[in-house]
């Protein structure tokens, strides 16, 4: 008898009062398996609700009623072929870790193994030419099968066990026809030896098996970047927190706060929880939850969010909100809910191989009986048979996909866009809306000084060498400008002001308005919010710099070049307002939405989406991961946050937003090769299948055939791509740079 197995500790109860738990699903082989497992999950007693992502094969249910009981999950899911049990992070990274190395070790094995069984069937090839010897022929058929069948025996495992239990669950999967097409032909190819035949088929068997499980240890290192989400999540949680008790200061672990609780946040610190400012101020970098770049000054009364970094400042915070009710877990929650519907698209292979499995068999064995009713011999009936399955082997509808894949991220790798999710190149195929962040998206990462030109040139050189000295946001935008300067040897800082140092006898003063002496000047309050203001004073003279990010360099080329595809323009930002209108006015773009939350943003592309809309959103902060995650089709730019880059399908170097329209371009491209190339596989079938079927083809034409379908749909795959960018289109001339916001006035003497 089993023993009760106790999961209360891996299960989590929820705000809504739902109790939830994820588990780790091994056995699934491609996306079709989803529904199957939700199926049994949501028959269990209790009325659970399931939902499986297939990139990450995790199992995540909910559910209210106490009827269920998380422990006989697995013995449900058991007899379909799968093991299930309990998420846990860093095993499940371990396992996954073995898997790949697992993976490539079966596919060495199948790759020397195959060219040494090629090297001995040329070998009997040129002989038979020659006129080889019989009895040194049989030899070489047999060195071939002792090198064949232990080799096939462990390489073809990850075949043989997922068709193993595909079949106790009384299902096919691909798998199937793989292992029963590797079985008959090495198990014919024995036969033949044994009876002194001219030909065997072991070097066949053996390079499908090769490619084939190449194609999964591909699959299997794109899934495997999808973990990554967890990690960097991770890096933006404070581990511990300062509680503030009748005897001061406590250090605390972060699950162990509670609403109410006040806590201590010292300058250069995260968050550790949602709350309220009682007490303090300073000014906070909150970027990564807002998608607002300035520095937001907080006070008494502010409401501040776990994750954000503490710039300056000591801040008393009353918890509003910790452990799984932050803000930040929230965005994980979508995050991980967006990645689980996607992960439900279907490849074009998945949904042509649905009704591929039980086609491939059903011709076999009609083959089979036809010809012993036909009065052949089980000999001969058996020959044609595997020659139906070797010539209908999926390898051609294996590489249809994946050659197209492979073309393409070449293509797009050139172009500066590095693609993460195998499908991602369908789905940009479709979309016909592009929905962009603002903020690091279609403006610059880096903030710059807007009024560059405004400030006498030796006055800006020396502010600019100050600048070298501080590590504050706004003075590395204003450092950038010294160009090879170095600093000054000697700079002290006044806490909440800035910088000061003495050159010839002369103060220089570096920092906000009130310490230069300018907090008056009245051009401030109509042309510029005070964040994005750094002053400065050398002296007599002064000067205010505005900064502030400006345009991509090509954002309006690319932008146009989109909408004369017909594609819908939309900007969704946190940013505030007045700016998202700003950039919406140069750019053209109607639909724009500043102020946004992740939450919003989310229910903005699900409200495209119920119109019929197929979205690319193209984000670069944490704001954006669950948007990118949950749109039709994402891409983010190479200076987004990690968990941005986690997110999205693709990613694009650069500062330019020209990848953008070549990531459309091409994956629209690709998809129509990858519809020609299951075509072709279509169409090889129809016409290869019948000769089989007749008798006409033996199983070493069947392997030739197969391989020749193979090689027609790679070749298709690696035609030259011809694709229209901005870039082409403005080949004679470089792209004059996006007009920056109207240079605010720059006060001196």
């Amino acid at each position: 008898m089993a023993a009760a197995v106790d999961l209360s500790g891996f299960v989590v109860q929820r705000g809504d009062g739902a109790s939830e738990i994820d588990f780790a699903v091994q056995g699934m082989t491609c996306a079709a398996c989803m529904a199957q497992i939700e199926r049994a999950v949501a028959a269990m007693p209790g009325a659970p609700t399931a939902r499986v992502n297939y990139s990450t094969r995790r199992l995540k249910i909910a559910w209210r009623d106490a009827l269920f009981r998380p422990d006989a999950v697995a013995g449900v899911l058991a007899p379909l072929g799968y093991r299930a049990q309990p998420f846990d992070f860093e095993a499940a990274e371990s396992e996954d870790s073995a898997q790949a190395k697992y993976l490539v070790r079966c596919m060495a094995i199948a790759g020397f193994a195959a060219m040494n069984v090629m090297l001995l069937s040329v070998a009997i090839w040129a002989g038979a030419v020659s006129g080889i010897d019989p009895a040194t022929r049989d030899l070489f058929h047999w060195i071939s099968g002792l090198i064949a069948l232990p080799a096939a025996a462990f390489a073809g495992q990850p075949f043989f066990r997922s068709a193993v239990g595909a079949l106790r669950a009384r299902r096919l999967n691909m798998d199937v026809p793989i292992s029963i097409g590797l079985a008959l032909a090495l198990g014919m190819s024995v036969v033949e030896t044994m009876r002194h035949a001219e030909h065997a088929y072991f070097d066949s068997a053996l390079m499908l098996m090769f490619f084939l499980l190449a194609g999964r240890a591909l699959d299997h290192g794109m899934r495997r970047k999808t973990r990554g989400v967890v990690n960097n999540l991770a890096s933006l949680r404070a581990l511990s927190a300062r509680r503030l008790g009748p005897d001061g200061p406590m250090e605390i672990p972060v699950k162990a706060l509670r609403k109410g609780d006040r806590i201590l946040v010292q300058s250069g610190e995260r968050l550790p929880a949602d709350g309220i400012v009682v007490a303090g101020e300073g000014r906070i970098d909150d970027s990564v939850i807002t998608g607002e770049t300035a520095r937001r000054a907080v006070a008494k009364g502010d409401v501040v969010y776990a994750g954000s970094m503490n710039l300056d400042g000591a801040l008393q915070v009353e918890v509003g909100a910790s452990g799984a009710r932050t803000l930040l877990d929230e965005i994980e929650r979508m995050l991980e809910a967006a990645a689980t519907a996607k992960s439900r698209y279907l490849r074009l292979a998945d949904r042509a191989a649905r009704i591929y499995a039980p086609i491939v068999h059903l011709a076999a064995l009609c083959t089979a009986l036809g010809w012993l009713v036909a009065g052949a011999s089980w000999h001969d009936s058996l020959v044609a048979a595997i020659a139906v399955l070797i010539i209908t082997c999926p390898c051609a509808l294996a590489l249809a996909v994946p050659a197209v894949h492979v073309a393409a991220s070449g293509e797009l790798f050139k172009a500066g866009v590095l693609l993460r999710n195998g499908d991602a190149l369908e789905r940009l195929a479709e979309v016909d809306t592009v929905a962009f962040d603002k903020t690091g998206t279609l403006t610059t990462p880096e903030p710059r000084i807007a009024n560059r030109g405004d400030a006498p040139a030796d006055l800006a050189a020396v502010a600019a060498r100050l600048a070298l000295s501080s590590r504050h946001p706004l003075a590395r935008s204003l450092a950038a400008e010294a160009r090879g300067l170095a600093p000054f040897a000697t700079v002290s800082e006044d806490a909440g002001g800035g910088l000061r140092t003495v050159i010839d006898g002369v103060e220089a003063k570096l920092g906000r308005l009130s310490y230069c002496g300018l907090e008056e000047d009245l051009r401030l309050s109509r042309d510029a919010p005070r964040e994005s203001a750094i002053a400065f004073r050398f002296g007599d003279r002064h000067a205010i710099f505005y900064v502030r990010q400006t345009l991509r360099s090509d954002a309006p080329a690319a932008i146009d070049w989109l909408k004369r595809r017909r594609l819908g323009i939309e900007i969704l930002s946190g940013d505030v307002e007045g700016s998202v209108r700003e950039v919406a006015a140069i750019l053209n773009v109607a639909e724009a939405k500043g102020g946004l939350k992740p939450a919003e943003k989310v229910e903005r592309l699900a409200a495209l989406q119920s119109q019929g809309h197929k979205t690319l959103m193209v984000g670069d902060g944490l704001n954006d991961a669950p948007s990118l995650a949950g749109a039709h089709a994402s891409l983010s730019p190479s200076s987004a946050a990690d968990i941005a880059q986690s997110a999205a399908d693709a990613i694009f170097l650069g500062d330019r937003l020209a990848p953008v329209c070549v990531a459309v371009s091409i994956g629209r491209a690709a998809r129509r090769r990858m519809t020609q190339n299951l075509a072709l596989a279509a169409v090889y079938n129809a016409v290869a299948v019948p000769l089989a079927i007749a008798g006409i083809v033996t199983p070493l034409i069947a392997a030739l055939a197969m391989s020749g379908s193979s090689l027609l749909v790679t070749l298709n795959a690696l035609r030259p791509w011809r694709v229209e960018t901005p870039g082409q289109e403005e080949r004679s001339t470089e792209p004059a740079e996006a007009p920056d916001a109207p240079a605010l006035a720059m006060a001196r003497n």
